[in-house]
């Protein structure tokens, strides 16, 4: 089993995030943070990289879900979709949460995490 969704899609980097981003709210996902880790990378240690961004993405109704069902979820939240430039375009993969879930040995993780998974996989291959 995989723990991610990706998909590889032509254009602009900046489009293809802003892409991401209305794709993630279609699906009711607000993003709660945007790292960019070109600009992180090259003000802290002085290293060039590709263009690269973790968005944080969280739905807040299947959030609260996740946290009366297992107090110490958060430590897995936000669902982190990735944004990258490859040299065959631009990449966008998002965590698999049903993958990330079967570390916490708790059932009722898996009747979240499964509409989560759809609604991520939704707007990965809708780009």
């Amino acid at each position: 089993m995989t723990y991610y969704i990706a998909k590889t899609v032509s254009g602009d980097f900046d489009a293809v995030v802003a892409r991401v981003i209305d794709a993630l709210k279609a699906e009711s996902f607000g993003v709660l943070t945007d790292i960019d880790v070109a600009a992180t990378l090259k003000k802290k240690i002085d290293v060039d990289f590709r263009p690269y961004r973790i968005l944080g993405a969280c739905n807040p109704k299947m959030a609260h879900k996740a946290l009366m069902a297992e107090d110490k979820i958060g430590v897995m939240l936000p669902c982190n979709v990735i944004v990258q430039q490859t040299d065959k375009g631009v990449e966008v993969a998002a965590v698999d949460p049903q993958a990330s879930m079967q570390a916490v040995e708790n059932p009722g993780l898996a009747d979240i995490a499964g509409p989560v998974k759809e609604a991520l996989t939704r707007v990965v291959e809708g780009l």
